[in-house]
């Protein structure tokens, strides 16, 4: 009987394979077309792990280690690698590594029940892990029910995936084995351990950081310690420990508890606590004159810079709030990217010098007509908007840009107050899978933007990768400048977010390319229960993208 083939268009050209092969091997055929390792494959725009086989014709293509899935998959599956080898060094009972939270370039990890570890167990576990890495162990998928998950993450010790499962709607949950050893991840794997060759160890705070390969995907990124980043992490995680909610699971315990308005009602009270610290910490000087605001796309800082600018009158000063965006330079000298558009994201794009000059006459007391930044004709535009900062007087700026100091190069240092806002989330999936932040913002981002942008899910989504590259190149290098570093984000708000982001999602285009990225978004939300959005206070950062702001 003849051999049944199917035709597959790899990279543009199509070629004949028999049903049945397995597309690692169609990997191993194309890897010397990559610069970087292939881990995973893409079939008529749906992700595939390598060991899956042929079924029908279609075009594909591969997933490397430097696109965004791939890099998650493979610092999952080294993960998995590193859980298995403390099991072997020191037993399942007292091995397991809670994983934290992301930093830079690496996943910041702490055991549990033995304390911090020490130079010679992370030399044996990394030993232990190279010597893995080079015998292409099988990483092996199954599939059992929900119930009986529970009754194996029960008996291994794990009560967040044990919690978690409870909660889930499909009655079959992936499990993947290595060596014997099983667990649970959100999101695709590596074939084998002979793909996780470049990672590194190394002792940091009470635990350790496991490190990942940058740019460079077969070299493992340096690290350069964010360090009030790590500490507003710790604090947010401690803090969501002490409400008893930790992960997934114990929200969703709370949440079926009816103790969601206690938790909000906590939470906002800690946020209005800290915007009066921050006011407190302005006020303490009258030399400063400009308080500029930064954060990534999505960190709530206009909801901010006005809870902020309450909390300062509180104070007896009177503050006047101003956007950068209102300095753009006119459109027709506005740098482009190299795809041709419009580089809104680079400090080049704004007008630097009229800003400076415009600060430093209002520093000495005279009055600026300020700009209005026309977006729809692309040009600066006065209306009479002026401005004199007298005594008791501060400008609250807001904007990308506001902590660089290429932007306010003219203005003494002891003018300006400096603050860091972004949504770091205070929460985790389970023991071994933290929650991205930048998740969260996408999240916000499609809610808000749908509402007040009539922009779909599928042109937000689509958009997320330049703003991420901004945000890397223009925001987060000046994050550890800041004189504080605020956390915008609420334990509770994907739970929110959730009854606003799905029906957004579910009208993304299947065919579409941005249909994967929807469809691990909903996957994500699927582990919340569902929490209105009634309770939320008008005066909430949350409104800024649910709607209802009292701002």
């Amino acid at each position: 009987m003849e051999e049944e083939k199917v035709t597959l268009c790899v990279d543009g050209v199509e070629k004949a394979y028999p049903k049945g092969t397995p597309y690692y091997e169609i990997a191993k055929e194309h890897q010397n077309g990559y610069q970087d390792d292939i881990v995973l494959v893409s079939v008529d725009n749906h992700l595939r792990e390598l060991h899956k086989r042929v079924k029908k014709s279609g075009q594909i293509t591969f997933v490397t280690t430097a696109d965004r899935a791939g890099r998650k998959t493979y610092r999952r599956s080294v993960t998995l690698m590193m859980q298995k080898a403390l099991s072997r060094l020191l037993g399942r009972e007292q091995s397991m590594a809670r994983v934290l939270y992301s930093v830079g370039q690496a996943y910041y990890c702490e055991l549990v029940n033995y304390g911090a570890p020490d130079a010679e167990l992370l030399s044996r576990l990394k030993e232990e892990m190279l010597r893995m890495a080079g015998q292409d162990i099988p990483i092996i998928k199954s599939t059992v029910g929900t119930d009986e998950a529970v009754e194996l993450f029960r008996d291994y010790g794990m009560p967040e995936k044990e919690c978690l499962f409870r909660y889930r709607r499909s009655s079959k949950v992936n499990l993947y084995s290595l060596d014997g050893y099983s667990d649970y991840f959100y999101g695709y794997m590596a074939m084998h351990t002979g793909y996780l060759k470049y990672f590194d160890l190394c002792l940091f705070q009470d635990g350790f950081l496991l490190m990942f390969p940058g740019e460079d995907t077969r070299k493992t990124a340096p690290f350069a310690p964010a360090v009030k980043y790590v500490e507003t992490l710790r604090y947010s995680r401690e803090w969501g420990r002490t409400m008893g909610i930790g992960t997934v699971g114990a929200l969703n315990n709370a949440i079926a508890s009816g103790r969601t308005k206690e938790i909000i009602q906590v939470q906002e009270a800690l946020m209005d606590q800290r915007i009066a610290q921050a006011a407190a910490e302005i006020a303490a000087s009258a030399k400063h004159k400009f308080v500029m605001v930064a954060g990534p796309s999505s960190s709530g800082k206009t909801t901010f810079a006005s809870r902020l600018s309450v909390q300062l009158m509180a104070m007896g000063l009177r503050p006047r709030q101003l956007s950068l965006d209102n300095y753009y330079l006119n459109r027709d000298v506005c740098p482009k990217n190299a795809d041709g558009e419009f580089d809104f994201e680079c400090l080049e794009s704004m007008d630097v010098e009229g800003f400076n000059r415009d600060m430093l006459a209002l520093l000495n007391g005279e009055t600026v007509d300020l700009p209005t930044f026309n977006f729809k004709t692309g040009r600066q535009e006065f209306h009479g908007n002026t401005l004199r900062l007298g005594e008791g007087d501060l400008l609250v700026v807001e904007g990308i840009h506001g902590l660089n100091e290429r932007l306010t190069y003219s203005l003494p240092k002891e003018s300006k107050f400096k603050i860091f806002i972004s949504a770091l989330t205070q929460i985790n999936i389970d023991e071994h899978n933290y929650m991205p932040t930048t998740d969260a913002r996408l999240i916000r981002r499609i809610v808000r933007d749908a509402r007040t942008r009539d922009t779909t899910a599928q042109e937000t989504i689509a958009m997320w990768p330049s703003v991420r590259r901004g945000e890397e190149r223009h925001i987060f290098p000046y994050q550890d400048g800041a004189d504080i570093m605020f956390n915008s984000a609420f334990i509770y708000e994907l739970a929110v977010l959730k009854l606003y982001a799905e029906p957004l999602l579910f009208g993304v285009e299947r065919t579409s390319f941005e249909y994967r990225e929807a469809k691990r978004l909903l996957k994500f939300l699927d582990y919340f229960l569902p929490v209105p959005g009634d309770a939320i206070p008008g005066g909430s950062i949350l409104r800024e993208f649910i709607g209802g702001s009292v701002y």
